[in-house]
């Protein structure tokens, strides 16, 4: 799962009110101070080239992109652009294009961070012309950070949704979903919903089609998410669906069946909750993998019931703590698997303490993958919530259409 990081991280990010002609690469000379080489003209460079720079970020400006900060020249080719920190002097490397017509930074600029551009190009009569700009980004107190599932180019399950979780509260729903969009190359109409101001999914309305290729583009440049934030990034991500995975728990015969494309390819006990601490109901993916964790009660409200350090072969289902996980620690002289529920609410496989016996959680952890699904059945508990975990499958397509920024 993507996370804030640094500059390399896959966010979207939003940014101060920005001025259309102060972020556009197409703007005027005028964005950016201009001057020549000459000794007469009127100290534009008009006179004495034809060569005209335009920095996208205005001199003295505040809020500027940190995707889309730049420099074009027209009726000329660029000589050399020289990008620094302002307050350091230390160095953006960046790239001129093949034409000589265009130069951006390699990475994504910082934000918060003031910044000084000087360009020199010439014209086709070798006449130069000089453009320098000194601006300020976007800051982190008027921008919003929103991480994603899954990541570019991934492997996942047929289950598996994009999910958006925003880190600021967002008051315009339809102009940030109207800016994401969501194909699959199986042509499944994919649909967003809202749960919340901050939470973002997109799915189709039945599982993803095995093989098939979903692509992301985010196109929040410029964009007011809340008042006085506007989204500045541009990225496209694709990830591919794999095979489809579907293991079915049913807790009144404590098993679970697992369905590869369509076809049974193993039935495995299980021990689903005990009668005190039921099981969730529905349709769960499998959002995280663990080879070994913790797992506390104290962080699931349940007081001291237990804390086993070393949990072998866990995969998270809910964000409120269900797992599918090994179980090392049943009485050897009376194994629940297969015969009763023993758990606080997880569903637990036969495993082996350290995890590397030859155990049915072994197998199961090892073939399955992010974006599985599993479903539970026949328990006592109620449905599970669609957004607790990446659980809307839980949800009818039409209540799911109905919570759509569109």
């Amino acid at each position: 799962m993507t996370t804030p990081d640094t500059a390399t991280r896959r966010t979207l990010v939003a940014g101060a009110a920005l001025v259309v002609g102060a972020l556009a690469l197409t703007a005027c000379t005028g964005s950016a101070k201009a001057s020549n080489d000459g000794k007469d003209g009127d100290g534009t460079g008009a006179k004495n080239s034809a060569a005209r720079i335009a920095i996208s970020a205005k001199d003295g400006s505040t809020g500027a992109s940190i995707n889309s900060t730049g420099v074009k020249v027209s009726d000329g080719k660029l000589t050399e652009v020289r990008m620094t920190v302002a307050d350091t002097g230390q160095a953006v490397p960046g790239t001129v294009s093949a034409d000589g017509a265009s130069w951006k930074p390699k990475e994504q600029l910082e934000r918060g961070t003031k910044y000084e551009i000087a360009a020199t190009a010439k014209d086709a009569d070798g006449k130069s012309v000089a453009a320098d700009s000194t601006f300020t980004t976007v800051t982190t107190a008027n921008s919003f950070i929103g991480t994603y599932t899954p990541d570019d180019g991934t492997t996942v399950g047929v289950g598996m949704p994009v999910s958006f979780r925003f880190d600021k509260a967002i008051s315009d729903r339809k102009a940030v979903q109207s800016h994401i969009t969501v194909t699959s190359s199986s042509g499944q109409k994919v649909a967003g919903h809202w749960f919340g101001e901050q939470r973002l999914d997109f799915r189709p309305e039945e599982y993803w089609k095995a093989g098939s290729k979903v692509t992301m583009k985010i196109d929040l440049d410029g964009v007011e998410g809340a008042n006085g934030v506007y989204g500045v990034q541009q990225k496209t991500v694709t990830f591919t669906i794999g095979r489809s995975q579907v293991s079915t728990v049913d807790a009144a015969t404590q098993t679970m069946t697992v369905v590869r494309d369509g076809r049974t390819v193993r039935t495995i006990p299980i021990s689903a909750g005990s009668p005190e601490f039921t099981t969730y109901n529905g349709q769960m993916v499998i959002s995280e993998k663990l080879a070994e964790t913790r797992m506390d009660s104290r962080t699931v409200d349940l007081a001291d019931a237990y804390d086993i350090p070393d949990v072998p072969h866990a995969m998270r289902l809910t964000t409120s703590g269900t797992f599918i996980h090994g179980n090392y620690w049943y009485k050897q002289s009376n194994p629940p698997f297969g015969r009763y529920g023993s758990s606080h609410g997880c569903v637990g496989l036969q495993d082996v303490q350290g995890g590397r016996g030859d155990t049915p959680a072994k197998w199961f952890y090892d073939n399955s993958t992010l974006g599985d699904v599993v479903i539970v059945k026949n328990s006592a508990d109620s449905t599970v919530a669609p957004d607790n975990g990446l659980n809307g499958w839980n949800m009818a397509w039409r209540e799911w259409t109905a919570g759509s920024g569109d």
